[in-house]
């Protein structure tokens, strides 16, 4: 990771002041250690019209997966060797906010013990980032950046030079340049932006982010239009921490517009006499319409086809209308965190004769999954390339038929309802398509035809009256009369 600063200067204050603002001599080399690699600082030119200082990250892959212990981007879980083929070492990250945090604090923090007028005096400012992720493309680092007084220029790096057909990637190389911005400003806005455009951080987020946080963007963030998006993706979309530092980015607002300190406005606000209700997980308000669903339907053994980490299975095992749960999926890796979380190993004798963990693949017929009353596709149908749909349809509805199938898949058009998923994007990186309401309706209906069900839709979620809900569920029912007799 790469990323230079760059000055000009004046008889008054030459551009060598930059190494006084940054505690690192100008003609010295020097090497740092950090917990992810080592962080090196040089001046590729130092003399009183122009000096600049660059600030290259060598990131050990190694050491970073070692770390991350299975959290975030450092230490994904669900491919071994995605944690060691990735961008971290080469492109702009929260790592590299985490090291400029650490080799310039001192600037960060707009002190100078050397020179302490220094660090308030603005000065011609000019940065780049060869390599940049910016999920959102270069119209969102615009929207980042020039509120806030910067002159952007996001120029898209194509995926390759010899293919332009292939198009662009989603990285920028940035430039940013200022007439008039003191040193600390603008680390503390790369502090915070640099994670927020990559929309990922390496490292577990806690509550301690939020002060971080509000720290970075003193003076700048309360006021910024983007705030909102800033905040979420700053703190990996934590709903708790996200609302946390949003009320007090309120009240640091309202204090300066009363021209009051922010414990002034904090002690003026009465005890809070009622509580505001926590909004339900997309997730949560899925498994809540699956039950019900499944119950309606009268279900006893109940089939979760693409269980994953086993969330449904462990919500199903809590009713004991359901006398047999079998989870299946394609991933060893997913099985083996679905057996932790459920504790089947410290599960009682009764409870776990009810549920069985299956590695199997939905693109093939399974003996195994016959019999039983119904099946369970939560999220699992826009995972698979559409090419491969008609073998998933045959398993399920030609050879495990069972009486009842529950599909949930996103609706497309919702969307534009999430403030944080940039336009033209799916809702996961693993998404290979995502259908609108028509599209659902036309493909689930097809398929009752061609094996004996009949198709009805239930929303889950808000329903919006223009996009729809953010959930789309299919209930299959099992009509052909030998088979419905026979049920």
């Amino acid at each position: 990771m790469f990323l230079t600063i760059t000055t000009t200067g004046t008889p008054e204050h030459p551009a060598t002041d930059l190494g006084f603002l940054l505690h690192k001599h100008p003609e010295k080399a020097q090497a740092f250690s950090t917990s992810y690699g080592t962080a090196h600082v040089l001046y590729p030119e130092a003399d009183a019209r122009r000096c600049t200082a660059a600030l290259l990250l060598e990131v050990d892959a190694v050491a970073l997966v070692r770390r991350g212990k299975g959290k975030g981007r450092g230490g994904a879980p669900d491919a071994a060797l995605a944690q060691y083929v990735n961008d971290r070492p080469y492109a702009a990250s929260s790592l590299l906010a985490v090291a400029l945090s650490s080799v310039f604090s001192s600037a960060m923090k707009g002190v100078c013990t050397a020179r302490p007028e220094l660090p308030a005096v603005p000065r011609p400012l000019r940065i780049e980032v060869p390599a940049l992720p910016a999920r959102g493309g270069p119209a969102l680092v615009r929207q980042l950046f020039e509120p806030l007084g910067w002159t952007v220029t996001a120029e898209p790096v194509p995926l390759d030079t010899e293919f332009p057909q292939w198009g662009d990637s989603r990285y920028v190389r940035l430039e940013l340049e200022s007439a008039d911005r003191t040193l600390a400003e603008a680390l503390r806005h790369l502090y915070v932006l640099l994670p927020v455009l990559d929309d990922a951080k390496h490292y577990w987020v806690s509550s301690d982010e939020v002060d971080k946080l509000l720290r970075a963007g003193e003076g700048w963030l309360p006021g910024h239009p983007e705030q909102k998006l800033i905040t979420s993706r700053y703190l990996s979309r934590r709903w708790s921490l996200t609302r946390q530092a949003t009320e007090r980015l309120e009240l640091v607002r309202l204090a300066e517009a009363d021209d009051s300190e922010v414990e002034e406005i904090d002690n003026a606000v009465e005890a809070e006499t009622e509580t505001e209700e926590r909004p339900t997980p997309l997730a949560v308000q899925r498994r809540e319409a699956i039950t019900a669903a499944l119950k309606a339907s009268g279900a006893a053994r109940v089939l979760d086809l693409g269980c994953g980490q086993g969330q449904l299975v462990q919500a199903l095992l809590k009713d004991p209308a359901f006398t047999e749960i079998v989870g299946l999926d394609v991933s060893m890796r997913a099985l083996t965190i679905a057996s932790r979380r459920l504790k089947l190993d410290r599960m009682g004798e009764r409870q776990a004769a009810r549920v069985t963990l299956l590695q199997g693949s939905l693109a093939y017929t399974d003996n195994r999954l016959k019999g039983y009353d119904a099946a369970v596709l939560s999220e699992v149908i826009e995972h698979l390339d559409l090419p491969r749909l008609p073998a998933l349809e045959y398993a399920v509805f030609g050879a495990a038929r069972p009486r009842t199938v529950l599909v949930t898949t996103p609706n497309v058009e919702y969307n534009v309802r999430w403030e944080s998923l940039p336009a033209g994007h799916v809702r996961h990186g693993d998404h290979r398509f995502e259908w609108t309401r028509a599209e659902f309706r036309a493909w689930a209906e097809a398929v009752a035809e061609r094996h004996g069900y009949v198709a009805e839709f239930v929303p889950v979620g808000p329903d919006d009256p223009e996009v729809g809900p953010p959930t789309q569920m299919a209930v299959f029912t099992l009509t052909t009369p030998k088979e419905a007799k026979a049920a």
